[in-house]
């Protein structure tokens, strides 16, 4: 039962660690530290790296002679320097130790995810057979968000004499954890200052260079020896201490025979000026170091902390699977956790784990959010915020363009500015490119959902009628102002956009940028604009004339909405739906030719460019783009949303789109598996699987030229744990009723999730195709459930086993022009 709750690696291999100290980090939603030994110095095998939420800094670049600005997710101070030798009695000392010196004989680590903590082991032996066990401990507090501990405890074997320990706080820092990255400024730091105060405590602060956030860190140490705090000499003295602008050492030698351990145990308390209710960082650091618990008490509260969040999120699945859905699920509360909720940041698409992306938010939080609103509503309102708070900021991108409304950034850090680059690096080819990924407008319309589907979730009606409506509105806008009528096809139509693919950005031999009628793009605008037009009409009249008054609304408007979203064009092609307009006249790429010349062609683009060519005149998509549609929306709401646009879209269509679709997709990104798995457990259930362990094991494996050394990618690990939770059982929440439509697949057969629904707990599970579902009790009223076209009320305090219903549903449709 341990190893289902462990994460562990056996040995010592240089060319793995960096991926290893990715997936060992630990973070608590404030900050987040990877996984590098404290012996370990930025190396080719190791990037120690700290990051808080939200903390970005913006330097300019150099590129092929033009001044780039890049904002970066900063890497701070290194708190965990911590190197030790051995002092044998009557000899001088040893070399330093860590696990890339030559002594090193026995090595593991292993991350203990329901407690959250990270150990590491190592023995070391020199010629003269005298060995050194090291045993260490590491969190990063779950309870209280600024602060980290390390515990290490030494045990000589075959020797007498002393160990030698050096702890230090490093501000010599830069970003330099992404090779592509390298030739870019990325010196964030500056300001540098350290000290002491009454001895026992060092510290260090710092400052960004352009964003002018200070940083301050403190640390203690306490270390015993024979089970006895530890005193150097008859006076009593502490650590010896030694700095430099940038770094803070302190250095002890403790006594240490056979049978009697020397323990070090380093607190570290991290503040920034972003925080509330502080004066000045650094004293809030010391004070904070001071007043922290010794470890064995850190460790206790730290563990409580971590066991309500698992109570919380609970979810079981047999076997391996349900071992790496753990591992999904300890990163995705480590970066988005409940201290998140009172901090201004969004969702970083690569976790607080490295420094891939910049750090930035890009659209991933459409695969967040549905799962953190049925666990934790009060951090996926908190990423809400995080948007309302750069409506202004979109809103003036919008007017830049000449549109009325709302344009998200693509990718966005600080203050809501467009932080997507106008260049990027083609690795294999050393090519600096144009980038128009920025005409990914669709980011607007995921805004747009995740703020629908939290209120569905909670029935937060009073955040749906002030600021979920006023983004919602203001996209919706945009929406309207962005389709342009085409009388000759009798249509709306939005030109100029890049979808969800991202591989095609232009028409072959265009000469400007974007194609015309993404698919994707169209129906998601058409739903936003339904979906605006009808919360305006429920909205209460004092809301309604402040949300007028608020965005200069014209309720004339509302008439363009209701024509807007029923007669967008959808376009297709030999009897499927087309990615966009033309997609059917690209050419069609010999994919077995490039899987035999390259092997791994995920990166299709890339790989076309080196050869001269470009993507965009082939039939071969990166990722889902039409197949999206069917992640978001149910088969009766999807069929419901084209018969409103005016298109047929049967059980025979989806599957040839599926289809089609299918046998043109690179998979080029890591959500991609999680969407096609979505899409095929209905669609072609013997060929879901697939996709699900590849989504499942794309950052555990990390196939070759993978990034996760990087960092994770979030929006992947959030999006195995959706599968389960709503993809395997169908679920939706509309009407004021939990819907289940179960499909589960044969290798998930057996599985139980744990979601909130309008203040209840509720348990799903599903065994022998029977659905057990228990409520906790409470005050609430009974949950409504919809099963099979069957309406249960399940009480509170209640548990009931429903049969699941017998035979395929059709995967598309709909019936007397209402949804299924």
């Amino acid at each position: 039962m341990a190893r289902a709750w462990e994460w562990s690696y056996e040995g010592y291999v240089p060319e793995e660690e960096r991926l290893r100290e990715a997936l060992c980090t630990l973070g608590n939603g404030y900050f987040a530290t990877r996984g590098a030994a404290p012996e370990s110095i930025t190396s080719g095998s190791h990037y120690p790296g700290t990051y808080i939420a939200g903390c970005y800094d913006r330097l300019t670049s150099s590129v092929q002679g033009r001044q780039v600005e890049n904002a970066d997710l900063v890497n701070l101070p290194n708190w965990l320097p911590l190197r030790y030798r051995i002092r044998p009695a009557g000899t001088a000392p040893g070399p330093w130790l860590s696990p890339d010196h030559e002594h090193l004989a026995e090595y593991r680590q292993t991350l203990d995810l329901r407690r959250g903590t990270l150990t590491r082991r190592s023995v070391y032996q020199d010629q003269a057979g005298r060995r050194l066990y090291v045993e260490q401990c590491r969190l990063v507090h779950m309870g209280n968000p600024h602060l980290a501990a390390l515990h290490t405890a030494f045990t000589a074997t075959g020797w007498s004499g002393a160990i030698e320990v050096e702890a230090a706080i490093d501000g010599d820092i830069r970003n330099a954890g992404v090779a592509r990255y390298r030739d870019l400024s990325g010196c964030h730091l500056t300001g540098w200052s350290t000290g002491t105060e009454q001895d026992d405590v060092v510290w260090l602060r710092c400052r960004t260079v352009e964003s002018e956030i200070a940083v301050a860190l403190a640390s203690r140490i306490v270390a015993t020896s024979g089970g006895h705090t530890w005193q150097p000499d008859e006076s009593g003295r502490r650590p010896r201490q030694r700095q430099t602008p940038r770094k803070i050492f302190q250095t002890l030698v403790l006594p240490l025979d056979p049978g009697c351990d020397a323990v070090v145990d380093k607190t570290v308390a991290l503040h920034t000026s972003r925080d509330p209710a502080i004066g000045n960082p650094l004293r809030a650091a010391v004070a904070g170091v001071r007043t922290a618990p010794e470890f064995s008490e850190l460790l206790a509260s730290h563990h409580r902390a971590w066991a309500g969040l698992w109570q919380r999120s609970r979810i079981e699945v047999p076997g391996e699977a349900g071992r790496i859905l753990r591992l999904h699920l300890f990163h995705v509360l480590q970066t988005l956790s409940p201290h998140t909720a009172e901090l201004d940041v969004g969702v970083p698409a690569r976790g607080l784990h490295g420094e891939a992306y910049r750090g930035h938010v890009f659209w991933d939080e459409l695969f967040v959010l549905r799962f953190l609103s049925l666990h934790f509503p009060e951090v996926s309102r908190g990423l809400l915020d995080y948007r309302h708070r750069r409506l202004p900021a979109a809103c003036r991108a919008a007017q830049q363009v000449g549109r009325a409304g709302a344009m998200y950034p693509w990718q966005s850090a600080d203050d809501g500015r467009e932080e997507t680059q106008e260049l990027h690096l083609n690795p294999r080819s050393g090519r600096w490119l144009p980038d128009h990924s920025r005409l990914q407008h669709h980011v607007g319309s995921a805004v747009a959902y995740n703020v629908w589907q939290y209120c569905q979730a909670t029935a937060d009606t009073d955040y749906l009628h002030s600021k979920g409506a006023e983004m919602l509105l203001q996209i919706a806008r945009f929406w309207a102002a962005s389709a342009a009528w085409d009388a000759p096809l009798a249509r709306y139509r939005i030109r100029g956009v890049v979808g969800p693919d991202e591989y095609h950005d232009a028409y072959p031999g265009a000469g400007t940028a974007g194609i015309d009628d993404n698919t994707y793009t169209n129906v998601t605008a058409a739903w936003v604009l339904a979906r605006a037009t009808e919360l305006y009409r429920d909205l209460p009249e004092p809301r309604r004339k402040l949300l007028l008054e608020r965005i200069r609304l014209d309720p004339a408007e509302l008439e363009r909405w209701e024509d807007v979203s029923r007669r967008l064009h959808v376009p297709y092609h030999r009897g499927v739906i087309s990615q966009f307009a033309g997609y059917g006249e690209l050419e069609e790429l010999d994919w077995a030719a490039y899987r035999k010349r390259y092997g791994d062609i995920r990166r299709l683009d890339r790989i076309l460019e080196e050869e001269g060519d470009t993507v965009n005149r082939y039939q071969a998509s990166k990722q889902a783009d039409v197949l999206m549609l069917g992640y978001l929306f149910s088969p009766g709401e999807l069929g419901g949303l084209f018969q409103r646009l005016g298109h047929v879209l049967n059980d025979d269509i989806w599957r040839a789109t599926v289809d089609y679709y299918l046998a043109r997709t690179s998979h080029g990104s890591t959500l991609s598996s999680v969407v096609h798995a979505w899409v095929l457990a209905r669609a072609h259930r013997e060929e879901a699987w697939a996709h699900c362990e590849e989504a499942l094991t794309g950052d555990v494996v990390d196939i070759q030229g993978g990034t996760t050394a990087e960092g994770i990618h979030l929006g992947a690990m959030a999006g195995t744990l959706d599968f389960v939770q709503r993809g395997m059982t169908g679920l939706e929440m509309r009407d004021d009723a939990l819907w289940l439509s179960p499909a589960p697949l044969p290798q998930l057969s057996k599985f139980g999730v744990r979601i909130g629904f309008r203040g209840h707990e509720v348990d799903l599970g599903i065994r022998a195709q029977r659905l057990r579902i228990a409520v906790s009790d409470s005050y609430h009223p009974a949950v409504r459930l919809v099963l099979g076209g069957h309406t249960h009320m399940i009480a509170p305090g209640t548990l009931r086993w429903l049969d699941l219903p017998s035979g395929r549903r059709p995967v598309r449709g709909h019936r007397n022009g209402r949804q299924d």
